[in-house]
């Protein structure tokens, strides 16, 4: 049987020291299959985030256990969670986080050259992941040359380009209109359709209830955990 993408067990994360540290998380466990599309909704200092920052292996638990595609993230050092994310996370930020100074093609090559991929295979996998978000003519374009709409494709191509187990989209459409933002979901949703492991942070619960599984979560626990209104089949 194929373990969970992310399977969190009784996780608390406690920030700062003393009397002025501030609990977080509060035992969340949270398992998410292959294939399944979730969003992570909550308002603004719910704990979304730092959840989020958990399964991207950004932030060390107080307590509880994450394994991530069946790897125990506690037995990893810090050159093994380098790898995870590199390897195993494809990361989707708000910002966009793309290096103005490169093409599209350039950008979305960027987690291959940190893996050591020779570089024509290199611009072959980064021409097929913009090909696939509809930027195949787009490929020599520098983020300042494209819509906000497009810029944040370039950045869901660099996501895909490494073959991830999981894409974790952390407010996504935050910075985009309401066309680039259905855009955009559209584009999740054709992924999640052909197996794609999808989880979506958001404060907005029309943009959650786009994915399949909607998680809300508030004061650090985790509040309800239930389908979506949407249709189940892609």
């Amino acid at each position: 049987m194929t373990a969970p993408v992310i399977d969190l067990r009784e996780v608390s994360l406690r920030l700062g020291e003393g009397p002025s540290s501030v609990q977080v998380l509060k035992n969340v466990s949270l398992a998410v299959e292959h294939g399944q599309s979730t969003a992570i909704v909550g308002p603004s200092g719910s704990g979304k985030s730092t959840l989020m920052n958990v399964l991207g292996c950004l932030d060390t638990l107080t307590s509880g256990s994450y394994r991530i595609a069946g790897d125990d993230v506690d037995d990893m050092d810090e050159t093994d969670l380098a790898s995870v994310r590199n390897e195993q996370i494809g990361f989707v930020f708000q910002q966009f986080n793309l290096l103005p100074s490169l093409s599209a093609l350039r950008n979305v090559e960027l987690p291959l050259v940190y893996r050591g991929v020779v570089p024509a295979e290199r611009r072959a996998r980064a021409t097929q992941a913009l090909e696939r978000v509809g930027l195949g003519d787009r490929t020599a374009n520098r983020p300042g040359q494209l819509s906000g709409g497009q810029q944040q494709r370039v950045a869901v191509a660099r996501a895909l380009v490494g073959e991830p187990a999981l894409v974790l989209a952390d407010e996504p459409t935050g910075n985009l209109d309401s066309r680039s933002t259905a855009d955009v979901l559209d584009l999740f949703d054709a992924l999640h359709a052909h197996g794609r492991t999808i989880v979506l942070i958001t404060h907005e619960h029309e943009v959650a209830e786009r994915s399949r599984r909607v998680v809300r979560v508030l004061d650090g626990l985790i509040t309800s955990d239930a389908p979506s209104g949407r249709a189940v089949t892609p």
